[in-house]
C-alpha cells in the first residue's frame, strides 16, 4: 500500500525522538553539545560519500567528463536564487516558532528537555527551532528521502525507506538529546513531504535514470554539508534556501544530456 513506508519513517522519527528526550534530561550541556557535533561528523561522511556520485559512470556517459560538476554547480546557483527569492529558511524558521508556540507547552518541555533556563524564554525558542529547523533538514535532503518515497508510491516496496527510517530513527536520538521537542515535530515535514513524492511515484510509474539520480545525489551530499556546517557551528548555512537545488539536478541533467 503507498504511503507505508513513510509513515514507518514518521514513527521512528517520534520514537527515536522521544527516546532521545528522556537520554536528554539526564545529559549535562557539555554532552549534548559533544553529540550534536559528533551528528555533525557522521553526517558529513554521509556527505561526502553522496557528493562523489558526481564520478559516477552513469552520469559521466550521460553528459561527458566536465560536465557533471558544472551541473552541480548550477543546480546550487539555479536553486540557491530561486530558494532565497522565496525565502524557504525564513519560513521554515518562522514555521517552527508557530509550532513551538502551538506544541510546546512550557511546564512539559522544561521538565522533559531537562533544560536549567525556562521554555518560555529566547534560550528555549531558539533550541526548539533549531531543533526543528536542523532535524527537519537532515531527515528530508538527500535522495533516498526522494528516491524512496518514490518506489513506494510505483509499488515496487518500501525497503528505501525501511532503511532510512532506521537511520532517522537513530539520528533522532542524537538529535533530541541534544535539542529537545523541535526533532519530534519535524516528523510533520517528513510525512507531507515524502509523502508528495510518494503521489508522484503513483502518478508516474517509471524511476528517474540512474545518471539523474547521480546528479540529485551529488547535489544532495553538498547541501548535506552545509548541515553539517551548521550543526557544528561553524557556519549558519542557509540550507534550507539551496533545497530547490534538489529538483535543478536533475532537470539540467536531462538537458545536457541532449547535446
Amino acid at each position: 500500500m503507498p504511503g507505508v513506508g513513510t509513515l514507518i519513517n514518521v514513527v521512528a522519527i517520534v520514537l527515536g525522538g522521544g527516546l532521545g528526550m528522556l537520554l536528554g534530561a539526564r545529559l549535562p550541556e557539555r554532552t549534548r553539545s559533544v553529540v550534536t557535533d559528533a551528528l555533525g561528523l557522521v553526517i558529513l561522511l554521509v556527505a561526502a560519500l553522496s557528493a562523489a556520485e558526481i564520478l559516477s559512470p552513469a552520469l559521466v556517459g550521460a553528459v561527458g567528463s566536465a560536465a557533471p560538476t558544472l551541473i552541480v554547480l548550477a543546480s546550487l546557483l539555479i536553486g540557491g536564487v530561486v530558494g532565497s527569492l522565496l525565502r524557504i529558511e525564513d519560513r521554515l524558521t518562522r514555521l517552527g516558532e508557530v509550532l513551538r508556540t502551538r506544541l510546546a507547552r512550557q511546564p512539559v518541555a522544561a521538565h522533559v528537555s531537562g533544560a536549567a533556563e525556562p521554555a518560555a524564554g529566547p534560550a528555549g525558542s531558539d533550541r526548539f527551532v533549531e531543533g526543528f529547523v536542523s532535524s527537519s533538514l537532515v531527515f528530508v535532503v538527500g535522495p533516498m528521502a526522494i528516491l524512496g518515497a518514490i518506489s513506494d508510491g510505483l509499488g515496487n516496496g518500501i525497503d528505501q525507506l525501511a532503511l532510512k527510517a532506521a537511520l532517522d530513527g537513530f539520528a533522532a536520538i542524537a538529535f533530541a538529546a541534544a535539542l529537545g521537542l523541535g526533532v519530534l515535530v519535524s516528523a510533520l515535514p517528513v510525512l507531507l513531504y515524502q509523502g508528495a513524492f510518494t503521489l508522484v511515484g503513483v502518478a508516474l510509474g517509471t524511476f528517474l535514470p540512474d545518471a539523474h539520480i547521480a546528479a540529485l545525489t551529488a547535489t544532495g551530499g553538498l547541501l548535506l554539508a552545509g548541515v553539517a556546517l551548521r550543526l557544528m557551528r561553524i557556519r549558519d548555512f542557509p540550507v534550507a534556501d539551496l533545497l530547490p537545488a534538489l529538483f535543478v539536478a536533475p532537470v539540467l541533467t536531462a538537458v545536457v544530456a541532449l547535446f
